[in-house]
């Protein structure tokens, strides 16, 4: 059987700085930030380039596509060249991506730049996670990624608002020129602060053939594959409400662009308040038995959101309230997934985390059009959101001893 726990690593041990958490923060959350900060502009999007709904969508959906296979080209990348130089590569092309997008002149040239937006800031995201991962493993890592949710917190708790702000005062295009901006500084960050990882001796001199056969092995490892699809069912289901919730709350629910941004917002407090209380939990509790309490714990609150959704119980405070829960349990669940699955892979954690992200940017992507595709209403969105979580925890529970007796019990 393939124990997922993790093992000892020979690569010396570090204490993360703040300079240095704030730092691979800000690299994991560009992904994010250039899905918030746009996000406000979702329904002008869809008027002033007269899309629908769906299509505007997927301005959303392809960027997280995109990302998926760029972590797949990228992860293995950085494990033959080093984490510097793809960063860098794929920072200084999200930048021009992005000013491509100001000037895309209908939705579907805006569509596929989205997606190759994707593609390049997916550098960001993978090699954020290979750096934790050749440096720490365990519960320290997953103390380390749960910090970093702090960081990457605060794109939905400002991103929003920015970006409304930005829209309001010179229209959506102009928010990829605050992408390109944004860019920009990151490199400049990467360039200055960013140290070298994966030092010679420890990268993998295999080809795109050598990257195949990772790949294949990690596909192969039932309890990995397991494992590694949980943060992205979870990305689903925050995508889903991402993509749902502006017509859902504005439109439905009739909520102004103010009053959305701020329930974006608290939302992205529980997300942030989640992922600190996990930082607290993983020094006392195996981060296994905490992923499958907060799972379940998760589906229970998504059947809550659509009873209260069909009833008109607590109306749109009772919405918001049940969306909150949620969304607080995804705290939770990527960290202690993805720390458990690259356990045993320290030696290619950029291809390994690369197949995360990949599923995570892919699943998400995949997922999250059906909210359009099922009418783009509260029902729609919370019945993606259940459909999500309840695949994850059958799959935990049916590809994983995770819910057996004695099953990783310390892992």
């Amino acid at each position: 059987m393939n124990d997922p726990a993790p093992r000892s690593d020979p690569s010396p041990r570090y204490t993360p700085t703040i300079k240095y958490v704030l730092m691979l923060g800000a690299l994991a959350a560009l992904p994010a930030i250039t899905t918030d900060i746009y996000l406000p502009s979702l329904p002008t999007v869809a008027t002033d380039l007269g899309a629908s709904t769906a299509a505007a969508q997927m301005t959303m959906s392809g960027m997280l596509l995109g990302g998926a296979v760029g972590q797949l080209v990228i992860g293995p990348f950085s494990d033959r060249y080093g984490r510097r130089l793809p960063l860098l590569i794929g920072i200084s092309l999200h930048v021009i991506t992005s000013l491509l997008c100001s000037i895309a002149p209908s939705i579907e040239t805006l569509i596929a730049l989205r997606v190759v937006q994707g593609f390049f800031n997916a550098a960001a995201a993978v090699v954020a996670i290979a750096v934790i991962r050749d440096r720490f493993t365990g519960s320290e890592a997953a103390r380390l990624l749960s910090r970093l949710m702090l960081v990457i917190g605060v794109a939905p708790l400002f991103a929003p608002t920015l970006g409304q702000a930005i829209a309001g005062q010179w229209q959506w295009r102009a928010v990829f020129y605050a992408l390109a901006l944004i860019g920009l500084v990151l490199v400049a960050i990467v360039w200055r602060f960013m140290p070298e990882t994966l030092p010679v001796d420890r990268r993998r001199v295999a080809g795109p053939r050598g990257a195949l056969t990772g790949y294949l092995g990690l596909l192969r490892d039932r309890h990995f594959l397991a494992l590694a699809v949980l943060p992205g069912l979870g990305m689903a289901v925050i995508m889903s409400y991402v993509v749902g919730s502006p017509f859902v709350l504005q439109t439905e629910y009739g909520m102004s662009e103010g009053q959305f941004a701020v329930i974006f917002a608290l939302n992205g407090v529980a997300l942030v308040l989640s992922a600190q209380l996990n930082a607290y939990l993983v020094r006392k509790v195996a981060p296994i038995r905490i992923l499958r309490v907060a799972m379940i714990l998760q589906l229970i609150f998504a059947v809550i959101l659509l009873v209260v959704i069909l009833t008109g119980v607590g109306g749109v405070v009772g919405v918001v309230a049940a969306l909150w829960l949620v969304l607080g349990m995804q705290g939770m669940i990527p960290a202690n997934a993805t720390v458990l699955a690259l356990g045993r892979y320290g030696h290619m954690a950029g291809t390994a985390a690369a197949l995360i992200g990949a599923m995570q940017s892919g699943i998400a992507g995949v997922v999250s059009p059906f909210v359009g595709l099922l009418g783009g209403t509260a029902v729609a969105m919370a019945t993606v959101i259940i459909a999500a979580i309840a695949i994850g925890v059958t799959i935990l529970a049916v590809a994983t001893p995770a819910y057996r007796r004695g099953g990783w019990l310390e892992a």
